[in-house]
């Protein structure tokens, strides 16, 4: 087995599966004229996919530890290259709309996948930590090219090619897990926590479905609290069930015992925010305040995406020698002074590409360190299920940034950079409770 091909394959595949995130953002506006979507409609081909992304994480990752690593990396990428077919040939909004659901599912099935892969072939902190810093690069990559790359293929080709292309990819990344990855499955004669499954997956769904619906109803109107009640109520049920009722639990709470996984978690959550405040809304800025197009908007990113790769490595290979709670507070200053500069922005060049630079640089740091913080030293037979509990926990953060900062951006750009600017030493105070040893 190559351990570069595994690299790799692990590599894009997080690649495609955040691209598929944001590529088509930019092509909305040509689906909705060619299928003819009405309301808010067009919104469900982003959200629809968010939606069952997060919601089938964990599922994916205890799958992927129960059934085997390959079997569900592979799985995932013909699910995922499927409904991507089926998007891309899509003649209703129906259709659409259903594929990219099904997109989202493949996605929880190959993300934690990905992670168990690298957990389980990486084992010697060094090399760990440069597969983490190289995953969390592609992720950080496939997140940033959306805009640029659902632009171009838009305006080259047609919206339908935003989707297509990934079937190509799909096909390739199959073939490279088959050729690199073991075909022996983990030896694990439990079978799925069916009642456990289908609570975290109700839960989290409804939980983050209403948390959506907050950018266009009030946090107090019924399609906002209705949900968010009935999934936090699902959730605290799941709980009870996996410590008192489920013999065999999905999510075994016993690696919560880990202060590594239960503060990393805990992490991954409010770093959630940090990223959606540094992509999502310095992108609206670029484009509500200084009037850019969106594609210039992720031509004007370019550089904090370059800055985010380049530190991500560096990270990587800092992390054995200094580290974890050293990089996240350089990550945590970094993002004070970033975001507190963002909160003054005026201009691109004076006042938004630097203090950009500058929380990509945390994010750099920051990201890789959180991710391998989360999964060093775990079971090779818990690896996936604890890779779904840390792309879950980066998600619902992502999430709920995203709703409590659209609140706050109501009282304009500056007040959502200023509270982003808080959450870099929140996470900071929060890795004082990582074991002394890193």
């Amino acid at each position: 087995m190559s351990r570069r091909l595994v690299l790799a394959l692990t590599c894009v595949s997080q690649f495609m599966v955040i691209l598929d995130a944001s590529i088509v953002n930019v092509a909305l506006p040509s689906i909705q004229r060619d299928l003819g979507f009405t309301g808010t409609g067009p919104a469900w081909i982003v959200n629809g996919y968010l939606l069952t992304f997060a919601g089938f994480l964990l599922l994916g990752g205890r799958a992927a530890d129960l059934l085997g690593r390959r079997r569900m990396l592979v799985a995932g990428l013909v699910l995922f290259s499927a409904a991507s077919l089926a998007a891309g040939l899509a003649g209703t909004p129906t259709v659409l709309v259903t594929a990219r659901i099904v997109q989202g599912v493949g996605a929880a099935l190959l993300a934690p996948a990905t992670l168990a892969v690298l957990n389980t072939t990486f084992t010697e902190p060094r090399d760990r930590a440069r597969a983490f810093g190289a995953w969390s690069a592609a992720g950080g990559v496939g997140g940033m090219a959306g805009a640029l790359a659902g632009g171009a293929i838009t305006t080259g080709l047609s919206w339908r090619w935003v989707f297509l292309i990934n079937v190509p990819i799909g096909l390739a990344l199959i073939t490279a897990a088959l050729a690199s990855l073991p075909a022996g499955r983990l030896v694990r004669r439990e079978s799925l926590d069916v009642a456990g499954a289908v609570m975290a997956t109700g839960g989290l769904a409804a939980a983050i479905y209403g948390v959506m619906q907050s950018a266009d109803h009030g946090w107090t109107s019924a399609r906002v609290a209705v949900p968010v009640l009935v999934g936090v109520v699902v959730l605290v049920l799941f709980v009870v069930v996996e410590a008192r009722v489920a013999v065999q639990p999905m999510l075994p709470l016993r690696l919560f015992g880990s202060r590594r996984v239960a503060v990393g978690t805990a992490m991954l959550l409010l770093f959630g925010g940090i990223a959606i405040a540094m992509w999502y809304f310095t992108s609206l800025y670029l484009q509500n305040v200084l009037g850019y197009s969106a594609l210039r908007s992720g031509l004007a990113q370019t550089p904090a995406a370059v800055a985010f790769v380049v530190v991500a490595r560096v990270a990587s290979a800092l992390l054995p020698r200094v580290g974890v709670r050293a990089l996240i507070v350089g990550g945590a200053v970094l993002f004070l002074a970033g975001f507190g500069w963002l909160s003054q922005a005026g201009g691109y060049l004076s006042g938004v590409l630097p203090p950009m630079l500058l929380v990509a640089a945390g994010i750099g740091l920051m990201f890789p360190t959180l991710m391998a913080t989360v999964t060093t030293g775990v079971d090779p037979a818990d690896a996936g299920i604890v890779g779904g509990l840390a792309n879950t926990a980066s998600q619902v953060g992502s999430s709920v940034g995203l709703a409590v900062l659209t609140t706050v951006g109501a009282g304009g750009y500056d007040r959502v950079f200023l509270v982003a600017a808080a959450l870099g030493p929140a996470i900071a105070l929060v890795s004082a409770l990582l074991p002394r040893r890193d």
